[in-house]
């Protein structure tokens, strides 16, 4: 069972759950399969969905210019 506050103030690794909408860590970390990382910071692994934001956005554009497509 999951608290509601990351347990590991020590350091990292550091995850983000993508069921639990937070940092999580070694100690206390759902299945691979519901979380991103490791991170090396905990501000790392809450940024976790916008750096997937932002990279998606710049493959799909990579991917309009390969095609000829407009993004």
């Amino acid at each position: 069972m999951h608290s509601d506050v990351m347990s590991n103030s020590g350091g990292g690794p550091y995850y983000w759950c993508l069921r639990h909408n937070r940092v999580e860590t070694d100690n206390e970390v759902c299945p691979a399969s519901r979380t991103m990382g490791p991170y090396e910071t905990p501000a790392e692994a809450e940024q976790a969905l916008t750096r997937v934001a932002e990279r998606n956005e710049q493959w799909d554009a990579e991917d309009a210019r390969w095609t000829g497509e407009k993004p």
